[in-house]
């Protein structure tokens, strides 16, 4: 049976619970936590008890890790995903609608955000990988990480906590706690793993189909929920001049907290774009480096704001971002747009929003993705203090 919750935070312009946000619950509708393991041998969970003096010593305070409304597994993973063709996910996906997309080994697949939005993970193999896709439309980020720990596979779920308004994910083996934006678990029996993240950004349908002309797409029909895939449960959200949900702590002045911003971690160094610092005209190509080691980041016109309008669809363009190393056979590239292409300044090869040479004396060719987060600054720079910000 599934219970639709509604969580309506009501409270002065401004405030920390400004913005009304809807939570879909259900029960008995996925894996039980921890179904696989034996109850003899469990180690505590973190979802029951998070001061469990068996646990490692956390890695947050406990008290804000704190609850966002729903119970675990409230907002349903999907643990078994099916699949259609590009064709098939055409006749319900608009040309600008967000996706999330992996790569692994040849294999492509794309999750529509109009469905991630009321799952926020999908538990997925990839090329032969485990991989678990998550998005927290609190934050406005997608991530993706090898659900293996340690050598053993395993799948996650939504623990209904949020820890500065972000995602707070539960392992299914043990039950430990783990933050979204760094895959770190946090609480619990598992407490200082960290997960591989795989990068997986967010793109256009339009440009994604056709870079993935063969790719598969997760089936918003095959789900094993009823969910309105294509409204958007956060109407409104995507506004700076509201507040993020249940954010208890100070924003870093130097932005407004739902500020979106592109971040990108390499080693020790931290560094963020402003979308309005990218957004120039319909594409813009900007050459920087994240302490040394230099990087190229592509702004494209043609993906919908998640989380502005009632429907997906119908959401502002906020273009599609992609973060790629210039190196190619040992050369460093630069890049400028002209006619709306992108194009590095060394061969004159055409390159398309996927970092893939499409004409040119580099054709094929394909630049390699540094990880990066789509993300509002209040969550960017929790993670990440030290980071330096171009606006």
């Amino acid at each position: 049976m599934v219970a639709m919750v509604v969580a309506a935070c009501g409270g002065d312009e401004g405030d920390a619970q400004s913005s009304e946000v809807l939570f879909a619950t259900t029960e008995a509708t996925t894996a039980s936590p921890a179904a696989n393991v034996d109850p003899d041998s469990a180690p505590a969970s973190a979802l029951s008890d998070m001061r469990d003096p068996s646990f490692p010593s956390p890695l947050i305070d406990p008290e804000e890790i704190i609850s966002g409304g729903p119970p675990p597994d409230g907002i349903p993973s999907i643990d078994d995903p099916q699949f259609v063709s590009i064709a098939e996910a055409d006749k319900w996906l608009g040309a600008n609608e967000p996706v999330v997309y992996l790569e692994i080994n040849g294999d492509a697949h794309a999750y529509p955000v109009q469905v991630l939005i009321w799952h926020e993970i999908v538990n997925d193999t990839v090329g032969g990988v485990p991989v678990a896709v998550t998005y927290c439309p609190l934050c406005n980020s997608a991530v993706s990480y090898r659900r293996e720990v340690n050598g053993q596979v395993t799948t996650f779920g939504t623990s209904g906590r949020l820890y500065a308004s972000s995602l707070v994910m539960y392992d299914r083996a043990t039950e430990s706690l783990w933050t979204h934006f760094d895959g770190r678990a946090v609480v619990g029996a598992l407490t200082g793993e960290r997960l591989e993240p795989i990068s997986s950004p967010l793109l256009g349908w339009s440009d994604f189909k056709e870079s993935y002309p063969d790719a598969a797409v997760l089936d918003r029909n095959a789900t094993g929920f009823s969910r309105p895939y294509g409204e958007n449960p956060y109407a409104g959200y995507d506004n700076p001049a509201t507040s993020p949900f249940l954010f208890p702590a100070t924003v870093d002045d130097r932005a407004v907290a739902k500020q979106r911003v592109v971040g990108v971690t390499v080693d020790d160094a931290a560094r963020a774009w402003t979308l309005e610092g990218l957004m120039d005209g319909p594409a813009s190509a900007t050459n920087d480096q994240v302490g040394d080691t230099p990087v190229v980041v592509f702004w494209k016109e043609g993906q919908a704001s998640a989380l502005e309008a009632e429907l997906i669809v119908s959401g502002r363009d906020v273009g599609s971002v992609a973060v790629f190393s210039p190196a190619v056979d040992g050369e460093t590239l630069t890049f400028r747009v002209q006619d709306g292409n992108f194009v590095d300044d060394q061969t004159g090869s055409l390159w398309d929003i996927t970092g893939t040479a499409v004409a040119g004396d580099l054709i094929d060719t394909s630049l390699e993705q540094i990880h990066h987060l789509d993300t509002f600054w209040f969550a960017w720079s929790t993670y990440q203090p030290d980071t330096d910000l171009v606006d």
